[in-house]
């Protein structure tokens, strides 16, 4: 059993590192996916799942859309498994968030009910409500490594991954662990997700290009990104590979509108300082920025405004989601993971799909080799959810 309440004297902040990760992305695995990314190459492809709707640029880890559930339990067994951790971990908290979740379980569920006289599945259906509830993700990867203390499903639209992220920071700050999996899952390619973002006219048509004059729209991804966090207290006692470190975190909501960002980014700004306050750093120790970076016109204008707001001698920027899509709720969770890469390797990931960019900012559009020690990952969902995550090499 590992003592719940780490050494803090003189309340010293407790240190928190990963020391594990579980990855999936259109790309590939961790390995993959990363290398894919710095040759500059796309998960993209133009698809047609569903048969009642056009085709879309998708990027989908398979041919056919990824099950929710399957895909947790990989990446959380990768994670373990990177880190050198072998289950049951009773003492191990647990946050995993979504923001579609079981949502194609739902709508099959819907589907199955429709196709039946009166409008009811039999109680014989293998097909389960209580199997399409949101915090699925974290309950099943709770029973997968056996863990008995805190199991949280945060959603926070698209800075759902990071807020996740956070709140595992969190339990290890304040002690009641001393290691957490965190993250979060995505497989939004269903049926009423994508009628959803077309009918909002959000879609892209041909690929995804963040911060480019000719950017159309988002195109969804599947994926996922789990991280081990420890105490480095802990992760030393067992002599445990460290990526890198949690830094802090800063978290916001506009109140303005339900899906429009709001006008100047007053919110996002406070969210962004926050975070730079709360790890120690100034704007002049960031050397890069995993951007949110939707390919929307509206996001990405809004997001450069700010860089360029907060960091005027310039920081290099990027967004990955040209490569892997717009994985929604994991979003967050895939740039942190692209950041503590960056930092262990010293290598920053372009900004794929970018050609002609509309801001005068430094971004990075091939693979650049750098002397990295602080970034900074943005995320920003609808509802005007703002976070930041900064982190450090170790």
């Amino acid at each position: 059993m590992i003592d719940p309440k780490p050494k803090t004297p003189n309340n010293q902040q407790v240190e928190v590192v990963v020391t594990g990760i579980g990855f999936a992305s259109a790309l590939g695995d961790l390995e993959a996916s990363w290398q894919n990314l710095l040759l500059g190459k796309s998960g993209l492809q133009l698809r047609q799942p569903f048969p009642e709707l056009p085709p879309f640029p998708l990027a989908t880890i398979a041919e056919s859309p990824t099950d929710f559930l399957e895909l947790t339990e990989r990446v959380v067994a990768a994670a373990l498994q990177d880190a050198g951790l072998v289950p049951p971990l009773p003492d191990c908290g647990v946050v995993i968030g979504s923001s579609r979740a079981q949502q194609g379980n739902l709508e099959r569920l819907s589907r199955a009910a429709k196709s039946i006289d009166g409008g009811e599945l039999p109680i014989s259906s293998p097909l389960n409500w209580l199997d399409s509830l949101p915090h699925m993700g974290a309950i099943t990867a709770a029973g997968q490594i056996g863990s008995t203390g805190s199991v949280l499903a945060p959603m926070a639209a698209c800075a759902t991954g990071i807020w996740a992220i956070a709140r595992g920071f969190e339990l290890l700050q304040t002690g009641e662990c001393q290691r957490a999996i965190v993250g979060a899952v995505e497989t939004p390619i269903t049926p009423l997700t994508l009628a959803g973002f077309d009918r909002m006219g959000a879609l892209a048509q041909t690929g995804s290009y963040p911060f480019d004059r000719r950017r159309e729209g988002l195109a969804l991804g599947e994926g996922a990104a789990i991280l081990v966090l420890e105490t480095a207290e802990l992760a030393r006692s067992r002599n445990a590979p460290i990526y890198g470190r949690i830094l802090g975190f800063g978290a916001t909501a506009d109140a303005h509108h339900v899906c429009a960002t709001e006008p100047g980014g007053k919110s996002a700004i406070v969210a962004a300082k926050q975070c730079l306050e709360r790890s120690d750093l100034s704007p002049g120790d960031i050397g890069y920025i995993h951007a949110h970076g939707t390919s929307t016109q509206l996001n990405d204008r809004s997001e450069a405004g700010l860089i360029q707001t907060l960091f005027p001698q310039g920081v290099p920027v990027s967004s990955t989601k040209g490569a892997t899509g717009h994985t929604i709720g994991a979003s967050g969770a895939l740039g942190a993971v692209f950041c503590l890469l960056a930092l262990k390797h010293q290598v920053l990931p372009p900004c794929v799909g970018l050609r002609e960019p509309e801001f005068n900012l430094d971004f990075v559009t091939a693979a650049r080799p750098t002397s990295l020690g602080h970034a900074l990952c943005f995320s920003f969902g609808f509802g005007g959810q703002n976070a930041v995550l900064a982190l450090g090499d170790f």
